[in-house]
């Protein structure tokens, strides 16, 4: 194998020149120049092969086969050498290590520039970049390649990979939010030193996978020194460390149980509500009558918002009334023996504790197909979770779900705007809630409150 590695390094190099060489015009019916540049990377490729001993690996073997065959391609006149390149790039790939995947990513950038709208090379991309850890561009490529993918079957491993490194992003991004550090770039200073050691840990969603890593876990050992486990917070933060780890190590399984809706967390959400304007609907006869009047001015106020919030079991509204977001919490000693909630909405929060109960009636009463988004356990109690409001539980039982997603929303402070409609003034709502909701009302007239949350 030595002397055949030999043989074909002479003969890339013969073809594309030696690193440093200029790319030249291409002459005539000669190769692509950057088809020459990615012979060149395969060049270096093979020269450090080369140079680190006998070759065992079958992986590797497979690779030099391959840019073997990307150099016959290239070699000869009117041949279509790009899927030969596609085909070295996922060779490279699979043989793993770093260099194998630098040396595809090296050969997905010259196939994008070749074709720009290659399905194939923009999901190489991806994949290398994947590879090496570099997760915010590997979800820009994945995206550049299920924009051009027309099979959905075909696309659902790399919606799955986007969703998991978006989820594994979103916990970094909540932990930092926990410690009170929302910068994109801390360093560790030795010591931990400073008010909050915590908050001198280096730790970016766009940090290398392998460095958020090692961050994260210097991460919680500082906020577990500094606060002790006992501590809500402490122990929050050591759940997302496990759940960013567990990502790390594998895929986001698609729970059939859920209907294939797509889990969000906080972050999910804040994204979902951002520069948004917001109404929540009051489920009354009055409110759903003038809703189903053609012409009505309270119908046309409605359909002028971003996304329309109803709560609980909708009894009154038409089963085909807008529902961007729904909302309901969990009551009883068995919430899992409910209707089960087949109003269509794009996303659903359910909020009920304990956490035993929430899974099983999310499993019980989930429809599928009928929401795209499902809050995941991080929603669930938004009101009394020490990571949210983190408030004592009322003696009196739950609050209403009305004014559990208000505080949730003014909490998140994402939307551009949110209004009450249909609620009285809106005397349905308990007198604590009321007065929660009065010293931040902004307007009133006859069918909104109108809260201003920023």
């Amino acid at each position: 194998m030595g002397q055949t590695l030999t043989g074909l390094l002479t003969s890339v190099r013969a073809i594309a020149g030696r690193p440093g060489t200029r790319t030249r015009a291409r002459p005539g019916d000669g190769p692509d120049p950057g088809l020459l540049a990615a012979l060149r990377h395969c060049g270096d490729h093979l020269a450090a092969l080369a140079a680190s001993g006998p070759l065992t690996d079958a992986r590797r073997t497979r690779l030099i086969a391959s840019i073997g065959a990307l150099t016959t391609a290239c070699s000869t006149p009117g041949a279509d050498a790009f899927d030969a390149l596609l085909r070295t790039g996922q060779q490279a790939l699979d043989s793993g290590g770093d260099a194998g995947a630098r040396l595809a990513l090296a050969l997905a950038d010259e196939a994008t520039a070749l074709r720009a709208r290659s399905k194939g090379a923009w999901r190489l991309r991806g994949n290398a970049l994947d590879a090496l850890g570099r997760s915010e561009e590997a979800i820009t490529a994945y995206e550049h390649h299920l924009a051009l993918q027309q099979n959905t079957t075909a696309s659902r491993d790399v919606e799955r990979r986007i969703a998991t490194l978006r989820a594994a992003g979103d916990r970094i991004d909540e932990a930092l939010a926990l410690v009170g550090n929302r910068q994109e770039d801390r360093h560790v200073d030795g010591g931990g030193g400073g008010a909050d050691g915590a908050g001198a840990v280096r730790l970016s969603r766009r940090l290398p996978a392998a460095e958020a890593r090692v961050a994260f876990t210097e991460l919680v050992r500082l906020r577990t020194t500094e606060r002790g486990a006992a501590d809500p917070a402490v122990r929050r933060l050591a759940a997302l460390y496990a759940e960013h780890r567990r990502l790390s190590d594998r895929d986001l399984m698609a729970d059939p149980l859920l209907g294939g809706a797509e889990p969000i967390g906080v972050p999910g959400l804040r994204r979902f509500l951002a520069g948004r304007t917001v109404c929540l609907v009051a489920d009354t006869p009055h409110t759903a009558e003038q809703e189903q009047r053609p012409g009505s001015s309270l119908a046309a106020l409605i359909e002028g918002y971003d996304l329309v919030v109803r709560c609980d079991g909708v009894r009154h509204a038409a089963p085909t009334a807008r529902t961007d977001l729904h909302a309901v919490t969990l009551r009883g000693d068995s919430p899992w023996k409910g209707p089960r909630w087949d109003r269509r909405a794009t996303a659903r929060l359910v909020f009920g504790d304990p956490l035993p109960h929430w899974r099983l009636a999310l499993r019980n009463r989930l429809v599928p197909g009928a929401q795209d988004r499902i809050g995941d356990a991080t929603l669930r109690r938004p009101l009394h979770d020490p990571a949210l409001l983190a408030e004592a539980a009322d003696a009196d039982g739950p609050a209403s779900t009305a004014y559990t997603v208000l505080r949730l929303l003014d909490f998140l402070g994402t939307p551009a705007r949110v209004d009450l409609i249909g609620f009285e003034g809106p005397a349905a709502l308990p007198p604590r809630e009321r007065e929660w909701i009065g010293a931040r009302t902004g307007t009133t007239d006859d069918t909104a409150v109108r809260i201003t949350l920023r």
